[in-house]
């Protein structure tokens, strides 16, 4: 039997990177997936067919889940649709990196609403159906850069440091209810994003890396797969690094 079978899991940010690994594994697995996105319609109906044709059925949601309402609305239509919602990956992130003296108010709070006000959102707008079904699991990714800070991201790494401290009590609140709740913080993955940096640059983050390489989508997803499965059903308010040592 898959993991996930006939499981319902909403995935934020999932057209491309790591969101997208995550929604095609989780399909590979039986789950049917809901994904949110906010730009591409094309790709959006490209990932719709992809897991669509793995047996599953899939919709994706265009909006900003910096928008409280929006992700109630959402989460609302899919209990509607699917029944139930057991899994719930918050993947959606940004970055507008800057160095503080030159970092607008702009953009901290950009980053900050959508990286932490969005996982606020999502997981009031799907905790009362968890609640009622008396299990669930919450999988929010934050990154090492939360975990370690760096310099240039102080938004970044404020929002993703934020979760952690969100998934624990979220973990402690919840728990009695069955519904469990952990982080995963990604080191250096590769991805479309990182495919346009300067190869030698690339090349010294691999070096640094233990394990001498990037990270690929898979490995995040595989560890996102585990957590939303009952494999995990006894571990919750962790942080997992998926970094290849890089913080050793």
């Amino acid at each position: 039997m898959k993991l996930l079978e006939n499981k319902v899991s909403i995935i934020t940010g999932a057209t491309r990177g790591i969101g997208k690994g995550v929604a095609e594994l989780f399909a590979d697995q039986g789950s049917h997936i809901i994904f949110t996105y906010v730009s591409s319609d094309e790709k959006a109906r490209e990932l719709e067919a992809e897991l669509q044709a793995k047996g599953v059925k899939a919709k994706g949601y265009k909006f900003n889940v910096a928008d409280f309402t929006a992700c109630e609305e959402m989460a609302n239509d899919v209990v509607k649709e699917f029944g139930s919602i057991d899994v719930v990956v918050n993947n959606a992130g940004i970055t507008r990196d800057n160095l503080l003296m030159r970092m607008s108010e702009e953009q901290w709070d950009e980053v900050i609403n959508t990286n932490l006000k969005s996982i606020f959102n999502m997981t009031k707008a799907v905790q009362r159906t968890m609640l009622k079904q008396r299990k669930g699991s919450i999988v929010n990714m934050s990154s090492v850069v939360g975990v370690k800070g760096n310099a240039g991201q102080a938004n970044y790494a404020a929002s993703k440091a934020g979760l952690l401290g969100f998934t624990k009590s979220v973990a402690l609140e919840l728990g009695s209810r069955n519904i469990r709740c952990n982080a995963i913080a990604p080191g250096f993955i590769e991805t479309e994003m990182t495919g346009a940096l300067d190869e030698a640059t690339v090349q010294g983050w691999r070096d640094a890396i233990p394990l001498k390489r990037g990270g690929t989508t898979e490995d995040v997803a595989n560890l996102a797969l585990f957590l939303a499965s009952d494999m995990s059903a006894y571990i919750t308010g962790q942080t997992i690094n998926v970094d290849g040592g890089m913080l050793t």
